[in-house]
């Protein structure tokens, strides 16, 4: 599938800011088998004084920003095309999670993709007994480390209700587990605290959700902004499979990838500091069209 991406972040400032800079994550990012991106380009308004993109230790894209001028609003549009492929996990022959932990005890690794740096809490997810007791009853039953992850993604559909006003950025996932409401970084983070809880490596994966539905389908929950979703390492023979747990569903043909890491703190779209006296007002959309 062939999609038309245009993402806008603004920013307006009660008074001129200055001495800003920015890390920004916001460039799809080009995975073999999975999605390639066939033209992509971010611009800033105003013009910065600085621009540059490099990799960070997960590999992600990010283009750092600087200003050095007063300014009364910043803007980042990103314009690119993507394809996305079909594919999916195929048979299930992960192993059961006593067998798992072997496996990962035997890819010893300090990479960005290894399945031992996704195990203990990160900055947006730290252990919370409630969840952990929640996802144990939520995975009776199933067996393997693929069937608990399908487990863990259809409870949280059906516990957690979508609702964009319940939370914001910054909620932290105890709060939202317990009000049983929030938006899709609210699910993403309760899951990966499940998934860990369980002995299962998992981290968040942010990106784009297809914005209008093919013909007779609904549409999806989250599409309206930069989504979310789960990432969870399912042994050395399936590898990393992705989930939607706002939507129930693997993650496919309407999602396509900017970054992964271990939590919204390593993706965050836009990071950075500047120097201004009052507040500030932000807005975000998003329009992923099929070509």
């Amino acid at each position: 599938m062939l999609y038309s991406i245009r993402l806008r972040i603004s920013y307006d400032y009660d008074a001129p800011a200055d001495v800003g800079r920015h890390l920004l994550r916001v460039l799809p990012a080009s995975i073999p088998g999975v999605q390639e991106v066939r033209s992509a380009r971010l611009t800033c308004r105003p013009l910065a004084a600085e621009q540059g993109d490099r990799r960070d230790f997960f590999g992600n894209i990010c283009t750092e920003v600087a200003y050095r001028d007063p300014l009364e609003a910043t803007e980042f549009e990103m314009l690119a095309e993507v394809e996305r492929f079909e594919g999916g996990p195929g048979l299930d022959v992960s192993p059961p999670t006593e067998r798992l932990a072997r496996q990962i005890a035997e890819l010893p690794s300090l990479a960005g993709e290894a399945p031992q740096g996704y195990l203990p809490p990160s900055p947006r997810v730290p252990h919370v007994p409630e969840i952990a007791d929640w996802a144990k009853a939520a995975v009776a039953g199933a067996e393997s480390t693929f069937a608990r992850v399908l487990a863990l993604t259809r409870a949280l559909h059906r516990d957690m209700a979508f609702d964009a006003t319940a939370t914001m950025v910054d909620t932290p996932l105890d709060e939202a587990f317990a009000l049983r409401r929030g938006v899709c970084q609210d699910f993403t983070h309760i899951q990966i605290c499940a998934l860990r809880s369980l002995g299962i490596p998992a981290g968040y994966v942010s990106g784009f959700l297809r914005t209008l539905p093919p013909e007779g389908q609904e549409r999806l929950e989250g599409a309206d902004a930069m989504h979310a979703w789960v990432r969870a390492w399912c042994g050395k023979d399936m590898g990393w499979v992705e989930v939607d747990p706002t939507n129930d569903m693997l993650a496919g043909t309407d999602h396509v990838v900017i970054a992964r890491g271990r939590d919204y703190f390593d993706v965050a779209p836009v990071k950075g500091s500047m120097r201004l006296a009052g507040g500030q007002r932000t807005s975000q959309g998003v329009d992923m069209v099929a070509v």
